[in-house]
């Protein structure tokens, strides 16, 4: 049976652990998920929850009802400007720099600060019926906190166009930019995910955890530092006890110990 936590009285956000994975879901769907300051706490104690598991080795990221996230809630904005945005650098950075994959199932919709949610993780899925827009400008604002992770996917044309114009687009085109891993058919997104854990979990935490920093931090460095820091990365990996049961499983022809059964 699934493991229920309950975040802040479990109002806004929803935790649930079954095995090695645990799935965050944002859930108001009265507002559209629209990223509050009392969702945004949740969520980042959601996330410390679920990454702080020793247990839990994926994580996906979800929503409830029709739209992913609308962005941020503009009731709250036009009362407290400062609070949600506040909150919301510290929830990508800890998506970001996660030591266990973030998988994001977007299920719907996504607009502004949502669609920096979809950015920060590792991969993207999203039916081919959602829809995306920058809509800040459009509103008088500017997609700020949200250009760190999505500048960091998107090509850079297409950004440019998309920020400042606020116009929308369809799945098919943010899998095109890179804002998106793929693009599926509605009644496959669940499918699609199962399957992008599953091949998830066949990876060591470990190598993991090791090929994550390598994806944040090599295009920052320059070819020579690259490739000194990267070979000192594969001679200490070549050399872990992960490695020495993956090799060992390969030449038995059996999982590694890492991978559960069935």
């Amino acid at each position: 049976m699934p493991e229920t936590q309950d975040t802040a009285g479990g109002e806004l956000v929803r935790l649930v652990t079954e095995g090695q994975v645990a799935t965050i879901t944002l859930d108001s769907p009265r507002n559209r998920n629209a990223l509050s300051a009392a969702l945004l706490t949740q969520l980042d104690t959601a996330l410390q929850r679920a990454l702080g598991d020793a247990s839990v080795r994926v994580v996906v990221l979800t929503g409830t009802g029709p739209v992913f996230c609308s962005g941020a809630d503009l009731k709250e904005a036009a009362a407290s400007r400062a609070a949600a945005p506040a909150l919301l650098g510290p929830v990508l950075q800890r998506i970001w720099d996660s030591g266990k994959p973030v998988v994001c199932r977007a299920n719907g919709p996504a607009r502004a600060g949502g669609i920096g949610l979809i950015a920060a993780c590792d991969i993207a899925l999203a039916p081919l019926s959602a829809t995306f827009a920058f809509s800040e400008v459009r509103v008088g604002a500017a997609p700020a906190v949200i250009s760190v992770t999505c500048l960091r996917r998107m090509a850079q044309r297409a950004a440019a166009e998309y920020f400042l114009t606020g116009a929308t687009f369809d799945a098919r085109r943010a899998a095109e930019i890179g804002l998106v891993t793929r693009a599926v058919p509605d009644a496959e997104l669940d499918a699609a995910t199962a399957g992008c854990v599953r091949d998830l979990l066949r990876g060591a935490p470990g190598a993991l955890a090791a090929t994550k920093s390598i994806l944040r931090e090599v295009p920052a460095l320059s070819l020579g530092e690259g490739l000194g820091r990267m070979a000192g990365l594969s001679a200490e990996r070549f050399a872990s006890d992960e490695a020495r049961e993956g090799m060992a499983a390969f030449a038995a022809r059996r999982d590694p110990d890492w991978v559960s059964p069935g």
